[in-house]
């Protein structure tokens, strides 16, 4: 094989793929629907990339089925030209999470599932990896704040992977450690009810290899017939768990320092370099991924934690002031958001929250409206943006104005251009950007102004 053409390049699993060959000096080119950061990027590592369904724009380097294999993610429609020529002459075409079970083969793979915590987890677990063995490697599910990339090439047998149950694409994998953070209701366009997703939790655990060892949240019931594996559980501070943190204590500027008991003894004077309980509940889970792995070193561990810097777009703070907060999360989950909001409100107690959303889909809003309105009603005022359709045509009756009906704090309806304005106006104490769509093209104007206005005071 001496080309990959990635149809749909720019999606956040798809480029570190495409990063991967272009590292082992495979020639890489593709399609995308809109030039952005992470396809600038790209090109400027050396990928041909063009944002045109047009099979003429594809380079004859790219044109051998022989010699070209083709990667496409899930969310490209089933009429897309490209893809279509693919198909009908020859090539072998493969979904993305096809590819990354063959790039995982043979190596010590952990694999972060679940509905909400996934990225998180698996950036901790590549980062601490990295530095308490002093190797590892990682297919991350966003940008590394501390590497600056969502491709790890670290070298050794330790493989961290983001295991996605969107299209089933996790049962692709065949995991020596698996880390089961939630199996909330999600994705029910594609699953069709809760217990058909639960169930695709359970085959993906049965695909964890003999020997190996699954360790879920505690309290997670899944369903599954593998006996040859280990099983532990995590959780924040429950003693009950396998891995919990002891003596969780607040710092003062949003982090926290703890012990984490493991089932062999206990690793003390930690501290997330990353604000929120969540997250320090995901470095439970990270380290007990990394505790299952064999030996690490705890100093260099602590360390790691310490000098972790999280992912873009989690929990991401653009501004940290006593008198001006800013964050920006990915969360588009009723369950993501309210423990989202429960952490601010625990790091900024008695202060002025603001929040913006973004509904993303709008199957995803219609099914879980009740819950969306349940967890933003924990704001202090909120302003609301138009739903994002991503892959999905409009559903009559389905919009941002079902939400308004049912918050009961202070809503208000604005354009994504007129955003950064309308937080800049308001009380702005505390601001969050919440949403899984394009609400992020916003948050550096967002900042701008809200540092515009803290100047002004």
């Amino acid at each position: 094989m001496k080309s990959v053409y990635f149809v749909g390049i720019g999606g956040i699993g798809m480029s570190a793929i495409a990063r991967y060959f272009l590292h082992e000096g495979v020639r890489v080119a593709g399609y995308d629907r809109t030039p952005s950061p992470l396809t600038a990027e790209l090109e400027a590592e050396g990928a041909e990339i063009h944002y045109d369904d047009n099979v003429a724009l594809i380079g004859e380097e790219w044109l051998n089925p022989t010699e070209t294999l083709v990667i496409y993610t899930p969310a490209i429609p089933s009429d897309h030209s490209e893809l279509n020529h693919f198909r009908a002459n020859g090539f072998e075409v493969i979904k993305r999470s096809e590819a990354l079970g063959h790039l995982t083969a043979g190596k010590v793979t952990t694999a972060i599932a679940g509905t909400h915590g996934k990225t998180t987890t698996t950036t901790l677990t590549a980062w601490i990896t990295l530095r308490a063995t002093g190797g590892g490697n990682a297919f991350l599910g966003g940008i590394s704040r501390n590497l600056g990339s969502n491709l790890l090439l670290g070298g050794g047998e330790r493989m961290a992977v983001e295991a996605d149950e969107f299209d089933r694409s996790f049962l692709r994998l065949s995991p020596t450690i698996a880390v089961v953070t939630s199996t909330d209701a999600d994705h029910l366009d594609i699953y069709g009810d809760h217990s058909t997703l639960k169930r695709a939790f359970g085959e993906f655990v049965e695909r964890i290899v003999e020997g190996g060892t699954l360790i879920k949240h505690l309290g997670l019931e899944i369903e599954h017939s593998n006996r040859g594996i280990r099983e532990y559980t995590y959780d924040l501070t429950n003693p009950e768990a396998d891995f919990h943190t002891e003596g969780l204590t607040p710092v003062g500027d949003g982090t926290f320092r703890f012990n984490i008991v493991c089932p062999d003894g206990r690793i003390d004077g930690c501290r997330l370099g990353i604000g929120g309980e969540i997250n320090v509940e995901n470095a439970v889970a990270a380290v007990a991924a990394l505790w299952a792995g064999g030996d690490f070193d705890k100093e260099a561990l602590r360390t790691a934690l310490e000098e972790f810097e999280g992912v873009k777009r989690r929990f991401e703070t653009w501004i940290n002031t006593p008198t001006q907060v800013y964050i920006d999360d990915y969360a588009h989950h009723p369950r993501e958001l309210s423990a989202a909001i429960r952490s601010i409100r625990g790091m900024f107690p008695g202060r002025h929250l603001t929040i913006a959303f973004q509904p993303h889909l709008y199957t995803r809003t219609r099914d879980f409206a009740e819950g969306f309105c349940e967890a933003l009603s924990e704001a202090d005022k909120v302003v609301l943006l138009p739903i994002y359709p991503a892959r999905e045509l409009p559903i009559e009756g389905v919009s941002s104005h079902m939400l308004m009906e049912g918050i009961t704090a202070p809503c208000i309806l604005v354009e994504k251009s007129r955003l950064a304005e309308t937080l800049a106006e308001g009380e702005s104490d505390i601001v969050v950007t919440f949403g899984a769509g394009d609400i992020d093209r916003e948050c550096a104007e967002v900042a701008r102004r809200l540092r515009e206005k803290q100047s002004e005071r």
